[in-house]
Parts: C-alpha cells; sequence; structure tokens
C-alpha cells in the first residue's frame, strides 16, 4: 500500500501529511504484516520524499507496531486499524480497536513474564496518548524520525 500525501489544514501551504492505513483482520499474519507495512511505509517516505529516517526510528517503529498491534490482537474482539503518519519530523503510529477499555502501564516487575508492552512503548515513544473513540479506542505513539546525538535517554543511542 502506497503512502497517500493529503493536505494537513492545520500546516504551512507547502507541508505535507504522508500517511497510509491498514485493517488487520485476525488472519495470523498480522503483526508481522503490520511491520512489514511499517518499514516499507519508512522507506517510501525516505525514498520518495527525501525525508531522514534514521535506522533507530525504523527498528523503533518495527517495535511500537508490533506492540501495539499485539495487544489490539489480544484484548479486543474483532479488526485493528494501523495508520502510519509522518508529520514534520515524527511518524505517528496509530491502532485503533473495538474495545473501549483504556490501557494502563503496569508497575515495573522483573519478576513478571509478559505483558511489558505498554511500557516498553512509553519508554522510547516521545509521545504517547490514548483515546476512546465513538467505538472503541485508538492508541498513539509518536517517534523522531532522525536520531538527536544529545539525547541519552532510554531506547536512543548515547552520542
Amino acid at each position: 500500500m502506497e503512502p497517500d500525501p493529503v493536505p494537513d489544514s492545520g500546516a504551512a501551504p507547502d507541508k505535507r501529511v504522508i500517511q497510509t492505513s491498514i485493517a488487520l483482520v485476525g488472519d495470523g499474519t498480522d503483526i508481522a504484516q503490520a511491520r512489514h507495512l511499517a518499514a516499507g511505509f519508512l522507506a517510501r517516505v525516505q525514498a520518495d520524499h527525501g525525508l531522514p529516517v534514521s535506522q533507530r526510528a525504523m527498528d523503533l517503529t518495527q517495535l511500537v507496531v508490533s506492540e501495539l498491534v499485539t495487544n489490539a490482537r489480544k484484548y479486543a474482539p474483532g479488526p485493528v486499524l494501523l495508520d502510519l503518519r509522518i508529520t514534520g519530523d515524527t511518524v505517528e503510529v496509530s491502532v485503533w480497536d473495538s474495545d473501549p477499555v483504556l490501557p494502563i502501564a503496569r508497575a515495573a516487575d522483573a519478576g513478571r513474564v509478559g505483558q511489558h508492552g505498554l511500557e516498553i512503548v512509553m519508554a522510547v515513544a516521545q509521545g504517547f496518548e490514548a483515546q476512546r473513540e465513538p467505538v472503541g479506542k485508538r492508541i498513539t505513539a509518536r517517534l523522531a524520525l532522525a536520531d538527536d546525538p544529545d539525547d541519552t535517554s532510554f531506547g536512543r543511542r548515547p552520542s
């Protein structure tokens, strides 16, 4: 699926938003398909639009997509919608599912096996939002497209 440039009504006239969406229907390949879509989307953004996309951004975007789609598949019945959107120097990963219950990050517990996906997403994302929709909910994480050499926080390479 090719990314679709669409005008962003809140942006400067020459600034475009690049986005793509896919409905995942639960055939067992959803998570891999979503990661593949994310990697292809970022590669096309870089090749076709000349935007810098670091390897870190590529890896973290695929990780976030994997975690959010896994959670949607695990906890919500029905279809899942994945939206990828470039705005400025960030990629937004949004996942919609039909369950209206908002996720809650659990306290860190080294002894707990599994259920660390939301913690991981929140640790690597620059922004995170969970909101109820008229049907279900939408979880959005924002990641930088390029590395910040001055940032040594978790999930980023030290300078």
